[in-house]
């Protein structure tokens, strides 16, 4: 008896599988199997041109709030070298006005105090009178 392999000699083959499966699959063609694989890249490269384009954003915002802070650094650091000129020379040593930190105060208003007597609705005797206890 002889091996299932051995048999007619088509099974040798490594590829009788593959073309056995692609055989037997109804209506079937080469352009479907292709367009799949052009979906399936097509969405690929748009994932990741998305990733890099949010990658980007988030360096850039990043980029540009190390130099907003650099910027921010620079001008306290002539603050200071200014107000050290100032102190040498026996100015003032205060900050101009538009340095100074503002806290500003708001009237506030005093809270109605709610009269709980007047707020709650009450039955009228009429109404309590007509109901009966059974």
């Amino acid at each position: 008896m002889l091996n299932g392999e051995q048999i007619g000699g088509r099974k040798r083959s490594s590829f009788y599988y593959d073309i056995w499966n692609i055989k037997y699959l109804s209506k079937f063609k080469w352009d479907d199997l292709t367009e799949e694989i052009a979906y399936k890249s097509a969405i690929r490269e748009q994932k990741l041109a998305l990733e890099i384009s949010a990658a980007k954003r988030e360096r850039d915002f990043y980029l540009s709030k190390v130099d907003q802070s650099r910027k921010l650094s620079s001008i306290e650091e002539r603050m200071k070298k200014k107000q050290k000129v100032q102190e040498e020379s026996g100015m003032n040593s205060e900050l101009p006005v538009s340095h100074k930190k503002v806290i500003r105060q708001f009237p506030q208003k005093k809270p109605v105090a709610v009269d709980t007597s007047q707020g709650k609705p009450r039955l009228s005797k009429d109404v309590l009178a007509g109901v009966s206890i059974a």
